[in-house]
């Protein structure tokens, strides 16, 4: 049984120009030949007269889509979106609300503190204004993370989000907003 030696290259003769064509992609990434076949292409202006040269691309149709595809262009031709991505935003609008509900809260007790002596009647009507709305905030935080696992369930992994952590966030509006004594 005869040794071949499998890194050296075979040394065989060019026979004709097609073997030449083969030989000069040997050793060639896949891409490069087609950058390099690109290349050729525009020097020779196989690209200068196509439709649509400079205008932009119509990016409307969505490949993606599916059976889906005329559901979803009725609802962006309408000014709509798909059920997810609306549960998304509301989602998003609502912790965009809750927080500056809460901000607002927090800054009506620091005018309070920064009072020389406010008065008794104004920090029981705050003390209760800060129970009201933490019961609240915990409502709707509780309604929020239910509304995140129907997300979770019925839209694509890129558009998940993590539950909100409800207790942490009570704690952080207790922070915010402290009772006065």
């Amino acid at each position: 049984m005869d040794f071949k030696d499998w890194r050296k290259p075979e040394t065989q003769p060019v026979a004709n120009e097609e073997s030449a064509s083969t030989n000069t992609r040997r050793g060639k990434r896949f891409a490069d030949h087609i950058e390099e076949q690109i290349r050729a292409a525009e020097e020779r202006g196989d690209f200068r007269n196509l439709r649509g040269l400079g205008q932009p691309l119509n990016l409307d149709v969505n490949p993606y889509a599916g059976e889906k595809a005329l559901g979803y262009s009725l609802l962006k031709n309408n000014g709509y979106a798909p059920a997810e991505v609306e549960l998304a935003r509301e989602i998003r609008q609502e912790l965009e609300r809750l927080d500056a509900q809460r901000a607002t809260l927090s800054q009506r007790g620091r005018a309070l503190r920064n009072r020389r002596v406010p008065f008794a009647s104004e920090q029981r009507a705050y003390n209760n204004a800060v129970k009201k709305a933490l019961a609240e905030y915990e409502a709707k935080l509780r309604d929020l993370n239910s509304k995140i696992l129907t997300l979770n369930l019925t839209a694509p992994a890129s558009m998940h989000r993590s539950p909100l952590n409800v207790e942490q966030m009570i704690n952080q509006f207790r922070e915010a907003c402290p009772l006065f004594d």
